[in-house]
């Protein structure tokens, strides 16, 4: 007997390698969009796998088996069981990316501290004015949220000869050291976020707390776009208490990618905001894609079958 499978939010690459992993007693079908752009009223299996923007309906609840996110981040799940009136398996997946969004945070941080969006655009008159870098040794990086990856991101930028504290509230990392949220704001010269969405989360990294930062700071999110709210951010920088963002999530994300994707029509405030800043030097915003790389992809599509073999299984 066949077992079946539905997947959500796989791209071409994600798709071909979950393929060499399914066993060949799988049948699985595969939808690049969510569940929401798809238009899909009931599920089309037992368990479906989603990533972070598709909000699996209240209304399935009856019919679900399970569901397997294909995310080291489960807010998303958490929500779906606190409507769904039945304890459904819902599963997540274990440290695959932490290295990948490490170099990400790395990667985008340069960029920003090197004002490469400026020199690329002033590269066509050959002009060096406006566009002076700042070297990253020295300066001090603040890491909100010291779990899996922010771990990896301190482990990184001390490779660099920057300084690093951590925010946490399990401080068990040996090689970080910590400080409270508010002292580490009046300190740092980068912020980096990698927080879980949590009720305690949402809005914490907002104006009030981050315009007591130093003029000229870096901030920078790879974990949930709720934590730092886009208005507020908008305002930093207009204030020049930010001298860039750097952001890979987004509130409301689901929203903002479907609006995005077509391409047309109007989005919510939160999306003219985006809209708005990602055509400054001082911001850089990517689509969700700290964690995608050749290696992590491996790594992602291999735990997930894993975890569907298992419940399947033992249930």
């Amino acid at each position: 007997m066949m077992t079946k499978v539905v997947f959500y939010e796989v791209y071409e690459e994600e798709e071909a390698v979950l393929k060499k992993f399914l066993p060949r007693d799988f049948s699985a079908d595969f939808f690049p969009k969510t569940i929401q752009e798809e238009g899909h009223t009931s599920p089309l299996a037992g368990v479906v796998s989603v990533r972070t923007q598709s909000v699996v309906p209240k209304a399935w609840a009856s019919s679900l088996k399970g569901v397997l996110t294909r995310s080291q981040g489960f807010d998303h799940m958490t929500a779906f069981l606190k409507t769904a009136g039945r304890n459904i398996p819902c599963g997540y997946l274990d440290n695959y990316c932490s290295r990948a969004v490490a170099e990400h945070v790395l990667m985008i941080m340069m960029t920003l501290l090197k004002r490469l969006k400026g020199q690329i655009k002033a590269f066509d008159r050959f002009r060096r004015s406006g566009i002076m870098g700042t070297e990253l040794g020295g300066k001090n990086v603040l890491v909100v949220g010291v779990g899996c990856i922010g771990e990896e991101v301190a482990r990184l930028v001390k490779g660099v000869w920057m300084n690093v504290k951590g925010v946490d509230i399990v401080p068990n990392k040996p090689d970080v050291k910590y400080t409270s949220l508010e002292e580490g704001v009046s300190w740092a010269d980068i912020i980096v976020c990698a927080l879980p969405l949590t009720e305690s989360t949402e809005k914490l990294l907002n104006y009030k707390l981050l315009s007591t930062a130093k003029p000229g700071v870096i901030f920078i999110n790879i974990s949930r776009g709720e934590i730092s709210p886009i208005a507020d951010m908008d305002r930093l920088l207009n204030e020049n208490i930010f001298a860039g963002v750097a952001m890979d999530v987004y509130e409301e994300e689901g929203k903002l990618a479907a609006y995005l994707r077509k391409g047309a029509g109007r989005g919510d405030k939160n999306a003219a905001i985006v809209e708005r800043l990602k055509t400054q030097d001082n911001v850089l915003f990517t689509p969700h894609n700290a964690f995608n790389t050749r290696e992590s992809l491996e790594r992602k599509a291999g735990q997930s079958i894993e975890a569907l073999v298992h419940f399947f299984k033992e249930g």
